[in-house]
Formats: structure tokens, C-alpha cells, sequence
């Protein structure tokens, strides 16, 4: 899970506010909804933006004056490919070795909220062999308005090996979100994803955009993508 200083410990939460996902997680699995799972938390660099925004769908035709809108604001170069390599070669074999994992492909999951949850999608599609899901909480669609879609088009996994978790609510920076999340579900239904089985995708009316949004919805993706 990205931005891994807001998952746990409310000394370093943002806004002293976590997701509340290791309680959440140890009951769900006392209660055998999902299986034993380990939560691997990343702290975000203060390059944040760099890392998390998709790096592929930036080379796409359409992505010149985004790129450039953004890049104009950015400190250092977009380098969400050397992140999740970083994740794939180096953090996940890590914790197999250190821990007892599956190591397995369809036994590992990413998930993230905002930019975290674009960057989860992305490592998702440009690493279908390590990751089996990904859960994207309030996903940050502005940020690739206009070249997400084509990129979708091209890279999403096959269908039927793979979970797809989307949320966002209805108030503050989620009332961004509806418009831009319905053509991304259209992609996925293209594709062949059966919401309810490869995809989810839910609406919370009235949720803001914050950690205590998502930690009062987190059992619902963890649920989805981990059940027994």
C-alpha cells in the first residue's frame, strides 16, 4: 500500500487521522472473510507527484500539453516506472525472503487512494505478473484526463486473472471523480472485466476526500480483493 505513513500510526498520519486497514484487516480475517494477508506500507517520498503519476500514457500523442502543464510544476522528472520497478525487484523480494509470504502472483494486491490510486492501476497494468489487484480508493482521474483511456485500451491484463477495485465519493476533491471514473468503467466492460467478479466500482455520496473517508469504507476493497 502507497502513502504507507497514513495506514497505521496516527503520530504520522495526515491529520493525525490513519485508514484504520490493520484493524480492519485482522477482522476480517477472524471473522475467515479474506485470507491471513500481510500489509506491506510504503511512506511517499516528497516527490510524490513524480512517482505516482502513470509514466507510460505521458508518451502518448495526446499528452503534450498535459505533460508540459504539469511538468512546470513538478521539482524533478516524472519517475513512476523507477518506483514501481523499485517495488517489483526490490521491495517484494524483500519481504518474501524476510517473511512468510506467497510469493505468488495471484497471492499479491496494491492498493493506494488519489495519486496513490492511480499509480496502483498502473503498477497493476505494467506488472500483471507481480500484482493480482489493485484497489484504487478516490482515484485522482484529472491528473490523466485525456490519456488514460488509450493507455487502458492497450495495457489493461486479461480479464479473469485480475481485480480491479474503484471508489470515489460525492464532496469535496471526490465530486471531481464521477465523470471522468464512468468512461474508465466503460473500458474495463469492453474488455471483457464482469463488474462484480474482475471489477468494482463504488459510489459513497457525501464522502469526502481524506483518510477518514477510506477508513470507514477500506473492509469493502479488502473484502473484494482478498475473500476466501
Amino acid at each position: 500500500m502507497h502513502d504507507g505513513q497514513n495506514l497505521f500510526d496516527p503520530a504520522t498520519a495526515m491529520g493525525g487521522e490513519t485508514w484504520g486497514v490493520a484493524e480492519a484487516l485482522a477482522r476480517l480475517m477472524a471473522a475467515g472473510t479474506v485470507r491471513p494477508t500481510i500489509i506491506v506500507g510504503i511512506f511517499n517520498h516528497i516527490n510524490r507527484w513524480e512517482e505516482y503519476w502513470p509514466e507510460r500514457p505521458l508518451t502518448h500523442p495526446h499528452a503534450a500539453q498535459l505533460r508540459q502543464q504539469f511538468e512546470s510544476i513538478l521539482t524533478v522528472p516524472v519517475r513512476s516506472d523507477d518506483y514501481l520497478r523499485f517495488l517489483a525487484s526490490e521491495v517484494k523480494p524483500f519481504i518474501d525472503q524476510t517473511y512468510r509470504t506467497w510469493p505468488e502472483g495471484d497471492q499479491t494486491f496494491v492498493m493506494g487512494s488519489s495519486m496513490g490510486g492511480l499509480i496502483s492501476l498502473y503498477a497493476l497494468c505494467e506488472y500483471p505478473d507481480v500484482f493480482a489487484g489493485a484497489g484504487c480508493l478516490s482515484t485522482h482521474w484529472p491528473a490523466v484526463d485525456g490519456i488514460i483511456l488509450p493507455y487502458l485500451e492497450d495495457a489493461l491484463p486479461t480479464p479473469g486473472a485480475h481485480k480491479l477495485y474503484f471508489d470515489y465519493g460525492t464532496a469535496t476533491l471526490d465530486a471531481l471523480y464521477e465523470p471522468l471514473q464512468k468512461p474508465v468503467d466503460a473500458v474495463l466492460e469492453r474488455k471483457g472485466y464482469t463488474e462484480g467478479k474482475d471489477w468494482l466500482t463504488r459510489r459513497f455520496k457525501g464522502a469526502e476526500h481524506n483518510e477518514a473517508a477510506w477508513r470507514v469504507r477500506i473492509d469493502l476493497p479488502l473484502t473484494f480483493l482478498l475473500g476466501q
